[in-house]
């Protein structure tokens, strides 16, 4: 099992507000501005699911889990490399928050070696994006 982690990355928004406006994929609407449009077509999402046409194909994340107001775990239902990726918020004050972004993926040594870097470049650009956020 490959384990890819995000940089740790202070919030200024209370846990509850990251989680809140986070744990809804239909609040992606609120946000699709900062996404880069060269990297992803068709993107298509509601309250549990987000869809994308990537550079290495199809991508759809399903929800799996929430805990409230702390964790949201995804599954891959479509992908050309299925994975699980979760966001952990935990606070630091009573305004302020602190997040990190985890991919967790079977892949074999050698296919590990080619993907990992694109990937932890991948999950810095969502952790970026997720930290520029105005939550409320």
């Amino acid at each position: 099992m490959t384990t890819i982690e995000s940089s740790i990355r202070q919030i200024d928004y209370p846990q509850q507000a990251v989680y809140s406006l986070l744990s809804d994929l239909g609040n992606i609407d609120k946000v699709k501005d900062r996404i880069p449009q060269d990297k992803i077509e068709n993107l298509e999402f509601d309250h549990d699911s987000i869809s994308v046409k990537t550079q290495m194909g199809a991508v759809k994340l399903v929800i799996v889990n929430r805990e409230p107001p702390k964790e949201i775990k995804f599954e891959t239902a479509e992908s050309p490399l299925p994975f699980n990726f979760w966001i952990q918020i935990l606070p630091v004050t009573e305004t302020t928050s602190k997040m990190k972004l985890t991919i967790k993926a079977d892949i074999n040594p050698f296919m590990a070696s080619m993907v990992k870097k694109p990937l932890q470049q991948g999950i810095e650009k969502i952790a970026d994006a997720l930290q520029m956020i105005k939550y409320q």
